[in-house]
Parts: structure tokens; sequence; C-alpha cells
């Protein structure tokens, strides 16, 4: 149960925005026992005009999330309850995905440039080139190498490429943000206060703000030649951004915002140095608690914030992101049609012993940690007359468990200390096959929660951490009492090297 600095009451609840690649959500949590009361949940298109381009319309996020808070309300309130009794709200977003919209009239002046976007690899590629740099020249400073995965790269391909975005920017008209700012700038602003913020986690992936300072540092806007006026303000990730200004919970205050990942870090109760999660949703992202202490990886690890309470010291993590996992399997369902649906992987993988020689290299959008080369391409390889479409799936999944293993050598390098187990969440995680599998490949118990829901719980969680909500407290992972499955391996020593 939570531990409250109140007297416990059943009447109190919190929500949570949960903006991600593929859909909006809004859940609604039971303060007292953490239970999900209700949530409603919309799909979000994704375009992707040109190979390696993947874009996304901010105005359909935004309209997505606020169809999403009404019809989670009215099924809230179809349940005897009263939305007045919601008393805070935390969001959680897809990161490093970058919009820019003019200040004064609230126009988008791009489609956003989703994350998975790598168009910007020329840009890398001159930049590097001007400056004669190596690609972790930026890493001591942001925590991130030169990459098309961040944000501050999208912008530089914007202002390169987009008249209408060089004109607002020299107009300083021009507005930056990653989701979460975008959702804040529309959900809190009003005619007195216009609202332009972020909070450390989302602004630790931009490559623009000093991992050490928590502050734009002008030395990396410099390097981009982006300006800093165009950024928001940084905050906590705790705190109180401002008060929802219209719709079904007008007044209620927004307590927090995290990045997904680190909502999802949060959620699994990862509080303490030492604890990893791994997600598996569109990509796969793995975060170890390196508290506050700042580590930096030798072996193609990213240095993020793992959060921020309110006042507090922040808490880093090391990450390990690869930028395909969940994707693949929509992949094979889609463009293959190999599979009629997602859930049917686990029946179909398990109709065979093993893959029959057969390896799977989901790099569709390149590789990203530890190799960070986003000119890499997928790859099937080994197959025979023999294969067949049961081989290719069940692959597919090894090669997922592959790269997770990579980055967990990774962390026990950098760290020198082994993870005894991976806690593990997403909608791979409903797979018991592939945990299984993932259990034998990485070599240590796999766990997963019994709320499924972690991200938008982390951002709920955080929510009631802010001051002046004061819910939770967050200190002690057995605060919150919460049913774990384990996954223990079956193989060990060199037989896992062989699958």
């Amino acid at each position: 149960m939570p531990n409250k600095k109140t007297k416990q009451q059943t009447n109190e609840f919190v929500g949570a925005i949960d903006q991600g690649t593929s859909s909006s959500r809004f859940l609604i949590f039971n303060a007292s026992n953490l239970e999900l009361v209700t949530y409603h949940q919309e799909t979000i298109e994704i375009s992707t005009p040109q190979p390696g381009w993947v874009e996304q319309d901010p105005n359909e996020l935004l309209e997505k999330t606020t169809l999403c808070i009404e019809k989670a309300v009215e099924k809230f309130e179809g349940l005897g309850h009263n939305k007045s009794d919601i008393k805070v709200i935390g969001i959680t977003n897809q990161r490093e995905t970058t919009i820019l919209w003019d200040k004064e009239t609230g126009k988008v002046l791009h489609n956003a440039l989703v994350w998975l976007d790598a168009r910007t690899q020329e840009t890398v590629d001159f930049l590097l080139k001007q400056y004669n740099k190596r690609q972790d020249c930026l890493q001591e400073k942001c925590g991130l190498p030169l990459s098309t995965y961040f944000s501050a790269l999208k912008i530089r391909w914007l202002m390169d490429n987009c008249d209408e975005v060089r004109t607002a920017i020299e107009e300083k008209r021009c507005c930056f943000g990653t989701v979460d700012s975008w959702l804040l700038y529309n959900l809190l602003s009003d005619d007195k206060n216009t609202v332009h913020v972020t909070d450390v986690t989302n602004a630790s992936r931009t490559m623009l703000m000093n991992i050490r300072t928590l502050r734009w540092d002008a030395s990396l806007c410099d390097f981009f030649s982006i300006p800093e006026h165009i950024l928001p303000e940084i905050k906590s990730s705790s705190t109180i951004f401002g008060y929802i200004n219209k719709g079904a919970l007008q007044g209620v205050p927004v307590g927090a915002v995290l990045g997904d990942q680190q909502a999802a870090l949060v959620g699994q109760r990862c509080w303490t140095k030492g604890t990893a999660k791994s997600t598996y949703g569109t990509g796969c992202f793995i975060l170890y608690n390196t508290g506050n202490d700042l580590a930096y990886s030798l072996n193609g690890l990213l240095t993020t914030v793992a959060y921020k309470w309110n006042d507090d010291d922040p808490v880093y993590a090391l990450e390990g992101s690869i930028a395909i996992a969940g994707q693949c399997i929509k992949w094979l369902r889609d463009n293959l049609g190999l599979i009629p649906d997602s859930k049917s992987t686990e029946t179909i993988a398990a109709s065979v012993k093993d893959t029959g020689g057969v390896y799977f290299v989901p790099a569709f959008s390149g590789l990203f940690a530890p190799y960070w080369r986003s000119d890499a391409r997928g790859l099937i390889t080994g197959m025979t007359q023999y294969t067949t479409k049961a081989h290719i799936v069940r692959a597919a999944l090894e090669g997922i468990c592959y790269q997770t293993r990579e980055i967990v050598d990774a962390m026990y390098d950098d760290s020198g200390v082994r993870l005894s187990k991976l806690k593990v969440d997403g909608g791979m995680a409903n797979n018991k096959l592939f945990l299984h599998m993932l259990a034998d490949i990485v070599g240590m118990n796999v766990t997963t929660p019994g709320l499924s829901e972690t991200t938008a719980l982390g951002a709920a969680l955080a929510a009631g951490k802010a001051k002046g909500i004061d819910l939770f407290q967050l200190d002690d992972e057995n605060e919150i009492d919460t049913k774990m499955s384990s996954y223990t391996p079956k193989i060990h020593g060199e037989r896992k090297d062989i699958l």
C-alpha cells in the first residue's frame, strides 16, 4: 500500500496522460491502492513519407490526448465516482520527438519529427566533419553521442530545410518542445499566462542540456547553431507545472512530467541505485539507476536523468536503447503477413523448438546502443528450404533478446555490478515464451509486475509526489505492494551463447 503522508482516503484519485508513439491514453488510478480504475486509448497515425523519415501530426497528438481525458472521465463518472476527486495529473510521453510551433498563433510549423526519424544522418556527418570531432565529443556535457535519435539534430534539420521555421526563429516567434512541452503549452496556457516548459528527463534527451547543471548549455547550443530563446524552461520531474485550462478536468494541477522510459523506471519501483528495468514497446529501453552519481559509459550507453523530485538532487541512469522491438512484431504482421496479430507470435514461435539456424537483426532504423550505427539495416539470414514462418517469428523474438543481452553486458562492464534480476514491462511482457527466452539469454531472473501499466503508473506516482500534493513518498520500494511474476533461466554458461 502507498505510504501516504496524509490520512488515506478512498476518494482520492490520480490521472496520467500517456502519450506514446502508437497511441495516446488517459488512465485513472485509485491513490489508496493504485488500482487502475479506468482508461481510454486512441491510436495515433505515423507517416513515413520517405525511407528513414517518421512523422506525426502534433495536432492529432493533442486532439487524441484531449479526447482520451474526456472519455476516461466520462467512464469514471459512469462507475459512480466524482471527477472532483481526481487530485492531480501526471504526464509521460515519447521522448526526443521534436515539435516547433509559432508562439503567437499556436500553429505548428512542421510535422513532428519522431524519435525514430533518421533523416538527420547528413546533418550528423556534416557536424562531425565541420568540427573534426568523434561521435562522443559532447557526451561529457550532455551524456549523449551525436546521433539522429536526439532532438538537437532534428531542430537543426528543420532550421536548414524549412523556410517557415527559419522565419519564425528570426522573428523570435518559434517555440521548440518535445511532446510534453507541446501538451503543456496547450493544456495549461491561458490568456494571462503562456506555459512553455519541460522537465529534466525530457530536456536530457535533446543534446542541449548540461547533464550536471540541468540547464541549457550555451556551448551545446552554439555547436548546433540553435538559438536558446526557442527552448522551454526546465523544471523538476515532480512539481506543479500548472492547471488544466478547460474541459472535464479544468483546474486540476499537473504535478509531474517524465519521459516514458523514466516513468517506467519509477513505475517499476527502481528507486534505489543498482536496480534496472527494460521496457518493450515500439523499441526497447533498458535503464539502470546510478543514484545521485553521474556515470559515463565506455560501452556505448547513454547517461541520462532518471528523475528529479521537487527540490531534491537529481537521480541519474545509464540507458541502453534498442530502436526496434514491438515494432518488429508489427512489421511481421503488416509488411510480411506472417502473423494475424501480435498475440499469435507466442503460439507460432512455440511451434518450433529453435530458429532452425535463422538469425534476425531488426535494424529498421539503424542500430542504437551499443553501436550507434544509423547506416545499419535489418537482416534475416540463415534461411534454408526447411525454414518456415515459425522459425522467422522465433528468430525475431530471439534477436530482441540478444540485443538486450548486449546492453546488460555493457552495463556490467561500466558499473562492475552484475544485475540479479531485470524488471520487464511493455506490450511484449505479455508473451511468456519471450520472457523465458529472455531469462535464458541474459542469464538472470526476469520479473514482470502484476499491473502492466507501469509507465502511466510512474507518471501518477510522480504527480502524487509533488510538493503540495504529497500523496506518496517514493523512498522505499516496499511502499507499493505489487505482485510480481518471475522467470528463471534454465540455460546457463556457454549454452546460452549458442541458442
